[in-house]
């Protein structure tokens, strides 16, 4: 499950700490090879975790996500490039716009 599959919800958990119900897609691929391409494949990932959220789906697929706040969790591998750190940003708000939340964090390996 990743980015590069729009019609997978790659990982549903509840944060311990908050109590939020995390959505979260995993980013493999990086940025300085068909960046074009990569930022298409994040938008049609993004919008299928919206249309998965607003259309109620995540209430039946998701045990306990009734009344919990929900955050798109991105997973990079790699650092954002300058235009995806720009996509990001606009992403971000329309999500919050929505009524949701959208954060990323880099993973390095050990």
């Amino acid at each position: 499950m990743s980015v590069d599959q729009p019609d997978t919800i790659d990982f549903a958990t509840i944060d311990k700490a908050t109590g939020d119900l995390w959505l979260t897609i995993s980013d493999h691929l990086p940025w300085d090879e068909n960046e074009g391409n990569h930022l298409a494949l994040l938008q049609s990932k993004l919008n299928a975790y919206l249309r998965f959220i607003e259309s109620g789906e995540v209430l039946k697929k998701v045990p306990g996500a009734e009344g919990r706040s929900i955050v798109i969790n991105l997973v990079g591998k790699f650092p954002l490039s300058q235009k995806a750190d720009s996509f990001f940003g606009k992403a971000r708000d329309a999500i919050e716009g929505a009524g949701f939340r959208l954060q990323f964090s880099l993973v390095r390996p050990n």
